[in-house]
């Protein structure tokens, strides 16, 4: 499959990495091509692997993963254009922390909307499935990272489009039974919201491979 990741950052190029591995072929997007971050990045992750802008990543893909920071991801997904993600499955990673105030961050949204929800409305046709966002990069790709049995969740409107992204998670090796699907796009205003405990267990436990499970 081809798949365009927009963002050079630690998840992106995580996230990147492991779709190449998987033999898919993945094209890293930022705002401009040539990119020295994205560059470096294509020539390691082998064959598989190339660069360019942000539309031209869009444009590849077949799905997009949106790996930007969440306070610039409506502006990095309008570069990347509408009628390049139109029909695609857009799996939005990113979380709308604001760091404008310093540490710990807030969240630019939250309660009564969220960062997914604002995606779908801007792109409407895109089938945008909140995914991947509640957990450290490693562990996204490799859950076997945190012992036992651990949970991810998803979100969106689109029962086809969440269905295409388990598939990719149980690619990553994340079993269909610990994938919970929270729901319509609503869904990601929980999901989002989490990030704010999730720092506080990041700073009590001092490693990021942990996470939650929902004990039924």
């Amino acid at each position: 499959m081809r798949i365009g990741v927009l963002g050079t950052g630690i998840v992106g190029s995580t996230i990147a990495s492991k779709l190449c591995a998987l033999g898919h072929e993945v094209m890293m997007g930022s705002r401009a091509a040539g990119n020295g971050t994205a560059l470096a990045w294509a020539a390691g992750a082998g064959p598989n692997a190339s660069e360019g802008s942000f539309a031209g990543a869009a444009s590849f893909g077949e799905v997009v993963f949106n790996c930007t920071a969440g306070v610039h991801s409506l502006d990095a997904l309008e570069a990347a254009g509408a009628g390049n993600l139109a029909g695609k499955v857009l799996v939005d990673v990113a979380n709308p922390l604001d760091f404008s105030q310093g540490m710990p961050p807030r969240l630019s949204v939250c309660n009564t909307d969220s960062l997914g929800e604002q995606i779908q409305r801007a792109f409407p046709e895109a089938r945008v499935v909140k995914a991947l966002n509640t957990l450290n990069c490693l562990v996204m790709v490799d859950p076997a990272r945190v012992p036992g049995e651990h949970d991810i969740f998803i979100s969106g409107n689109d029962e086809g489009a969440k269905a295409q992204v388990c598939e990719l998670l149980g690619s990553f090796g994340w079993p269909a039974e610990r994938i919970v699907d929270l729901g319509d796009i609503a869904g990601a205003r929980g999901a989002e919201m989490y990030l704010l405990l999730w720092l506080r267990l990041f700073g009590a436990v001092q490693t990021g491979d942990f996470n939650v499970k929902v004990v039924r």
